[in-house]
């Protein structure tokens, strides 16, 4: 009777209980729960960050262009939601949209201040100047500054 007893007990240690099984997953819905909104959180801060970069390489490279004379034209960029393009031309309405460079751009970030910057050939300076807030949907703010030479700081 003691060794079927000892046998009994052992053939029932051999899994989960199913408060351990509720424990568990109870557990693992509780760090899911706590982890995706710092995981959203963190990446919309990225997507900011790196929009605001694109921004200031796009502008640079536009600055470059115009100096250069590249195509015997000005360049500029245009900040709209959701793209920042390079173009070729006086103004973004009439460019040539084949010399277009579109860098996308989330959709949970909203730009405000000045649209479109041309820069002037030879010197590169802005015919526009000012600031360029990039604003993402968690409240965080990246603001690009243009001077009248031509200088980025954000």
């Amino acid at each position: 009777m003691e060794r079927m007893l000892r046998t009994l007990v052992q053939t029932n240690k051999r899994g989960f209980t199913l408060i351990e099984l509720l424990l568990s997953v109870a557990l693992i819905a509780a760090i899911g729960g706590i982890g995706a909104p710092v995981y959203q959180s963190f990446q919309v801060r990225n997507d900011l960050d790196v929009a605001a970069v694109t921004l200031a390489q796009t502008l640079r490279r536009a600055q470059l262009l115009s100096q250069a004379v590249d195509g015997s034209s000005t360049w500029g960029v245009s900040v709209t939601s959701g793209s920042i393009t390079l173009f070729r031309g006086a103004d973004y309405a009439s460019r040539d949209v084949g010399y277009d460079e579109v860098s996308g751009v989330p959709l949970t970030i909203t730009p405000s201040g000045v649209s479109e910057i041309v820069y002037t050939t030879i010197t590169g300076e802005p015919q526009t100047t000012g600031t360029i807030t990039l604003t993402a949907s968690i409240g965080e703010m990246r603001t690009i500054t243009l001077n009248e030479k031509g200088t980025i700081t954000y």
